[in-house]
């Protein structure tokens, strides 16, 4: 992540735009169940309001420095874990629910955004639901922001294909203004 970015996603004002729009809009009508896996969760403004449900939450990082600053914030109320969200160390079926918001363009490549979708589908539990969001990925201003940032778009039009093919199923994605949410199952059998 590069400066800028990282000064807007550390931001006061992102962290109220997440508990106020993105996390309400992208988990509307979806049940996490009782033990919640975030992927990616950067400075933590989306664990920030997903830590505050009932039931336990673990976050998969990549960096470390991100890691250390999560430790910090939330102590032992949030498991962190510093790994590769495109080979993560937990079991099949560990989770009832996963989540990601706003990092999928942050995969350096379409096979390892594939990669992240498989890996979410192998830890959920049968019945579990894969949901979050990401940007449309379209705009000058956010081109702009991911300058020297890795920046590979999510086609909102080819994710409900992407999602199928990592297994799971009733993939349903909507678009919003600047984002989009998505949503799928792992099939009960």
């Amino acid at each position: 992540m590069n400066r800028a970015h990282a000064v807007l996603c550390s931001s006061g004002w992102w962290a109220r735009t997440v508990e106020r729009e993105l996390l309400p809009w992208g988990l509307a009508g979806v049940d996490l169940g009782d033990d919640v896996l975030e992927i990616g969760p950067g400075f933590g403004a989306t664990t920030s309001v997903l830590a505050r449900r009932t039931g336990s939450l673990t976050v998969v990082e990549l960096a470390e420095s991100y890691c250390v600053r999560l430790r910090r914030k939330f102590g032992d109320s949030v498991e962190i874990v510093q790994a590769d969200a495109t080979a993560m160390p937990f079991a099949n079926g560990r989770f009832s629910g996963v989540v990601c918001f706003t990092m999928l363009h942050h995969v350096p490549s379409l096979h390892l955004q594939n990669r992240l979708l498989a890996e979410a589908f192998r830890v959920l539990r049968v019945g579990g639901v894969f949901a979050g969001t990401d940007s449309i990925g379209t705009g000058r201003a956010f081109k702009l922001l991911h300058v020297r940032d890795t920046l590979v778009p999510v086609s909102p039009d080819e994710l409900p294909a992407r999602l199928k093919r990592a297994g799971l199923v009733e993939p349903d994605v909507e678009l919003g203004s600047r984002s989009f949410r998505f949503r799928a199952r792992k099939p009960l059998t």
